[in-house]
């Protein structure tokens, strides 16, 4: 008969460690959903503290010097798994190095509901970064979609001639920019959307 019972029942240790499994569980999905919205925020203050990316060569004036010499610049797109966009890059373009020139990026959001996502870049060859110039881009703003919106978003750039100079950058001859979309907020459905707007009328 003792048998039986402890057969059938589980132990209070056993109902104990299960729930602590399952608590552990649980806090490391909210760890990870936390660090998903948290890493532009975290990648642009990285950026910004160590120049990583080339994100301290954002400028506001154009070369005043352009080689005789081309620079092959290619481009990539990339979408976090918490965004349904669809995210194009520009086409590859061989601007003279100094030569400022821009190119246009294309997101379309995918989903039934309006969604915001903030792009991170990088540049590669790491060490090219330092000589990559954006007088626009669209890193780290905030870009809101509708349910089937596109949206068209320009790079200005040039590559500064100082290139040819340092010896570690002086052979590079082709440089690509790549940008990275997060979600910066929940998505929202679109009655929710609609309702607020309504309760902020009211």
């Amino acid at each position: 008969m003792a048998g039986g019972i402890q057969g059938g029942q589980h132990s209070p240790a056993k109902r104990v460690s299960n729930a602590s499994i399952f608590a552990g569980c649980a806090v490391f999905v909210v760890c990870m959903v936390g660090a998903a919205y948290a890493a532009v925020p975290l990648y642009r203050l990285f950026c910004q503290v160590t120049g990583y990316g080339g994100t301290t060569q954002r400028v506001e004036q154009y070369s005043s010097t352009v080689l005789d010499r081309s620079m092959q610049v290619t481009f990539d797109a990339n979408i976090s798994s918490g965004l349904n966009w669809e995210f194009k890059p520009a086409k590859a373009v061989q601007p003279k190095i100094g030569e400022t020139i821009q190119v246009e990026y294309t997101a379309t959001n995918r989903s039934p509901v309006a969604t915001t996502g903030t792009a991170v870049f990088n540049v590669t060859p790491m060490e090219a970064g330092a000589y990559f110039n954006k007088v626009q881009c669209f890193c780290f703003t905030e870009q809101t979609l509708a349910p089937g919106e596109s949206v068209s978003m320009p790079v200005v750039f040039y590559v500064d001639p100082e290139i040819v100079k340092a010896e570690e950058t002086k052979n590079i001859r082709t440089i690509t920019l790549s940008y990275s979309f997060y979600p910066s907020e929940p998505a929202k459905p679109v009655a929710a959307v609609k309702k607020n707007e309504v309760d902020g009328k009211l």
